[in-house]
């Protein structure tokens, strides 16, 4: 008796689906990418305008002053979709964890003096506030954008957001012996500290902002771009002792905002270079959300750090870097 062992290659029909076939050129293998994002928002065949905003439609490019031609020209450069992004961002918090680790075992927090633990609960801890608002913006971008180049990015931003939120709250309870009290007294001063309330005023702007690239702009070069960056990079001096062992607790922001500014500074040249409109709203809206940042930076590193030039030096990083994505500053 023999045994004859053949194998058969099937032929798919089609390699992708039609609607991103169509976007790419012929029938070829797309990638998952590809596959995940291209004209996957609906468009078409909706019931009803909403109750709550009947002047729009679900999905709508009126919600924003800007005009592209195609909203999936801003395509994410880390080509991140559920899968890639939850890969990347478990292989980040392994290296969060280990630092956590580490600072508990040497006890590093512990061995700073409780003066500077309270300098420190007052003047970082509240941050895990403004992620919160930063959570709740790139929801509603999310919510309110257009096209899944565009919104998928933001969702995963939001899910960012909301873990350096509890990162920070993790330092709190460091600081505080885990009893919670530190996450408390932030919650006061993020609410009546004068220190914060330039800031606070910031974030809670942008939480009523309706356009939502404006509301991009504003998130991405004023909050992102000088506040977070100044809190997380230009204090080392206010925390003394303690900015070791905070810059390790907080590798995870830095890291963060080097990937993220990949594709929301690309996202923000390429709407700005669709038209001179474009450019010309993009550009007014940039300096007026740097301008702000840069004020509500000041009263912070005037009252925690002694420094109101910390603020300019921020901004002006922040208005070079707008400046190279062809943005009038």
């Amino acid at each position: 008796m023999t045994v004859e062992i053949k194998t058969l290659d099937f032929e798919p029909k089609r390699h992708t689906f039609g609607h991103v076939a169509r976007r790419i050129g012929g029938d070829k293998p797309a990638t998952r990418y590809q596959e995940a994002t291209l004209d996957a928002q609906a468009t078409e065949n909706f019931h009803y305008k909403p109750l709550y905003e009947p002047q729009f439609w679900h999905y709508d490019t009126a919600k924003t002053k800007v005009v592209m031609d195609d909203w999936y020209k801003p395509l994410d450069p880390r080509q991140y979709y559920y899968a890639t992004y939850n890969i990347a961002r478990a292989n980040m918090n392994q290296a969060v964890e280990r630092n956590f680790t580490f600072v508990e075992d040497k006890n590093l927090l512990g061995k700073v003096s409780e003066d500077l633990k309270q300098k420190l609960i007052i003047g970082l801890i509240p941050v895990r506030h403004i992620h919160w608002g930063s959570n709740m913006n790139t929801s509603e971008m999310c919510q309110r954008g257009y096209g899944t180049a565009f919104t998928a990015p933001c969702m995963f931003s939001a899910g960012d957001h909301l873990g350096m939120a509890q990162i920070v709250s993790r330092i709190g309870l460091e600081l505080d012996g885990q009893t919670g009290i530190g996450l408390d007294k932030a919650k006061d001063a993020w609410m009546n500290d004068n220190a914060w309330q330039g800031i606070r005023k910031l974030v809670e702007n942008t939480l009523v902002q309706r356009d939502f690239f404006e509301l991009f702009v504003a998130q991405v070069f004023a909050i992102n771009g000088i506040i977070l960056d100044a809190i997380y990079n230009g204090m080392d001096d206010a925390w003394g002792d303690a900015s070791l062992p905070i810059s390790m607790l907080t590798e995870f922001m830095n890291d963060w905002q080097k990937e993220e500014a990949r594709w929301s500074h690309s996202t923000i040249k390429i709407v700005a270079a669709e038209s001179p409109e474009n450019k010309a709203l993009v550009s007014a809206w940039s300096n007026d959300w740097i301008n702000r940042a840069e004020d509500a930076l000041r009263i912070y590193t005037t009252a925690i750090a002694g420094d109101e030039n910390i603020a300019k030096t921020y901004a002006d990083k922040m208005r070079t870097t707008a400046k190279s994505l062809g943005l009038e500053i």
